[in-house]
């Protein structure tokens, strides 16, 4: 029986080392692949925190301009209805 095995060995040693070679490349890619999950995580915790002060100050500078827009509108508006009130006025039109 070991005669049988040490000879089974001898003869198909190539696909041994074949299927030995092939599972240290798995490992190797399994291992790489868990680095770079771990690489990436750590990039996207890193984001989350230095990146949460820097969004929130763009979103409150952007509320500014938006106020300040929708001021401009308004005033805008104010002018729009002052100019047709006008004209309205001269042409003795009644809306």
């Amino acid at each position: 029986m070991v005669e049988g095995a040490k000879n089974w060995l001898r003869d198909n040693s190539t696909l041994i080392y074949f299927l030995i070679a092939q599972f240290i490349a798995i490992g190797a890619l399994a291992a790489s692949g868990i680095a770079y999950m771990v690489k990436l995580e750590t990039r996207v915790s890193i984001m989350e925190t230095r990146g949460a002060e820097y969004t929130v100050a763009r979103m409150e500078e952007m509320k500014l301009r938006i106020a300040a827009l929708e001021g401009q509108i308004k005033r805008n508006e104010q002018s729009i209805d002052r100019i047709i009130d006008t004209m309205t006025k001269k042409l003795n039109i009644n809306p």
